[in-house]
């Protein structure tokens, strides 16, 4: 079985999920001028996505594995396609954020597509686990061709047309891509059935909202918050029930043994690890990239389309990195072409910190941090996948998204404030802070790929078929 037999119309789903996240970055200002809110305010459109993404992905990666990945795929794109289309529509600053929050259930795209993936595999192929990898590869390619198609198109239709025109485009895509999924992709060849543990799905989405909902005001209220720091507590102490819960289950929302399992702890750790920099990282950058370094002492000064363009050459270079790892597990190892994917990430940010002063040196980093990440984006799901029991593979798959989420989460808040220490009227940050936030970056990225490390050698090639 070859790749694009089983990929297929799932490229499309993925490229539409890179429009989506491209699409509305250079129009943000205008939204907000629309909206009559402050460009601070727009800050509060990511958390509730995050928020959202948290608590999704665990619901429909488990239903997934219980009556179907494509039924759910299909789903989530209705979902989406609604949400995105009622965007132009939502006038007042609540009803869009809303809309953009429920739109954040693409998120579990990718997930899903693995899964699917893997199940029609195990069986037909002596090598599920490499195909399944290298499918992901092309995912992730198609999804960073698509965020770049996305940044480009709407960067250029903003200037040319109205908002609401604007705002429409992404939602048509995701209603033809509604269609292709119905009529081009093929079901999981295996469900599991059962019922849906609810008591454990619900204890679980209090736990991620509180969490990171409480992260959230940490970033916006800074570290003297008593009850920022008390919803985050909570919603870390809530996660105790929830495992308490699960290990009487005979059917759990999350098979907590999974993350026992020498194969996968790993591998989550990796992810949470990851979304520190994947997730974390690229508001710093921008703003680094921006400040005048006339005024501030550092920074490049670059104009608004300058800056695009390292966030450019940072997606062709993850691209590569998702094409390339397949190539690089089968010459070697997966276990090994993970740790050179994370150690990679780990060295572009830490090269951060002697090289800092010109815009090729900016390149040159991102370029190497992206190739690493543009890896670990694809290869993380495929090897939960082929790691995992046969009834959990959209459970694990969905799980390496919502540990990346965290990771993520923490990374932002922490971020946030590191950047507001030394704060000035003239800059975005001090420059110990971003000096923090690379070293932090590229040390989480070390710490992932030393923690794989103990991974079993064969672990992911073995699919357990």
């Amino acid at each position: 079985m070859t790749v694009w037999a089983v990929v297929g119309f799932l490229a499309v789903v993925e490229f539409t999920s890179g429009i989506l996240q491209g699409y509305y970055t250079p129009m943000l200002t205008d939204i907000a001028r629309a909206l009559d809110i402050h460009d601070a305010d727009v800050n509060w459109f990511e958390g509730t996505q995050l928020m959202l993404s948290a608590l999704v992905v665990p619901a429909f990666a488990k239903l997934g594995d219980m009556i179907g990945h494509k039924r759910m795929l299909l789903i989530s794109t209705a979902i989406v396609a609604v949400a995105s289309l009622a965007l132009p529509f939502a006038t007042t600053f609540w009803a869009f954020l809303v809309c953009w929050a429920i739109q954040g259930v693409y998120v579990v795209w990718l997930p899903l597509e693995v899964a699917l993936v893997f199940s029609r595999t195990r069986g037909l192929s002596g090598d599920a686990a490499g195909i399944t990898a290298k499918a992901a590869g092309v995912l992730v390619a198609a999804l960073e061709a698509g965020a770049i198609t996305g940044a480009l198109a709407g960067g250029a239709l903003i200037d040319a047309i109205d908002l609401r025109t604007v705002l429409l485009v992404p939602g048509i895509a995701v209603a033809i891509c509604f269609f292709v999924i119905l009529f081009g992709v093929r079901e999981s060849s295996v469900q599991t059935g059962g019922r849906l543990d609810t008591t454990g799905l619900v204890l679980i989405s209090f736990a991620l909202i509180a969490f990171t909902g409480g992260l959230s005001l940490l970033r916006i209220s800074g570290p003297t918050d008593a009850v920022a720091w008390l919803v985050t507590i909570a919603g870390a102490a809530l996660i105790v029930p929830f495992v308490a819960w699960e290990r009487r289950q005979a059917d759990p929302v999350i098979d907590i043994a999974m993350f026992r399992d020498p194969a996968l702890w790993p591998v989550f750790l990796t992810a949470g690890l990851f979304g520190v920099s994947v997730l974390g990282a690229q508001a710093p950058l921008s703003t680094f990239a921006r400040t005048d370094p006339a005024v501030a002492g550092f920074g490049l000064g670059t104009t608004g389309f300058a800056t695009s363009l390292i966030i450019g050459v940072y997606l062709i270079a993850m691209i590569a990195g998702a094409l390339t790892y397949p190539v690089l597990a089968r010459a070697t190892s997966p276990r090994a072409a993970l740790i050179t994917a994370a150690g990679l990430v780990g060295v572009g940010y830490l090269m951060f910190l002697p090289m800092h002063d010109t815009y090729a040196q900016v390149i040159v980093n991102m370029v190497v941090a992206g190739i690493g990440s543009g890896a670990l984006v694809g290869a993380l799901p495929a090897t939960a996948a082929a790691a995992a029991p046969p009834t959990q593979t959209g459970v694990a798959t969905g799980l390496t998204n919502s540990v990346k989420t965290v990771g993520g989460a923490i990374a932002s808040c922490a971020f946030g404030i590191a950047l507001a220490t030394g704060l000035t009227a003239a800059t975005a940050g001090s420059l110990t802070g971003y000096m923090t936030v690379w070293i932090v970056c590229g040390a989480t990225a070390i710490a992932a790929a030393l923690a794989l490390t103990v991974v079993p050698r064969n672990a992911f090639r073995l699919a357990r078929d």
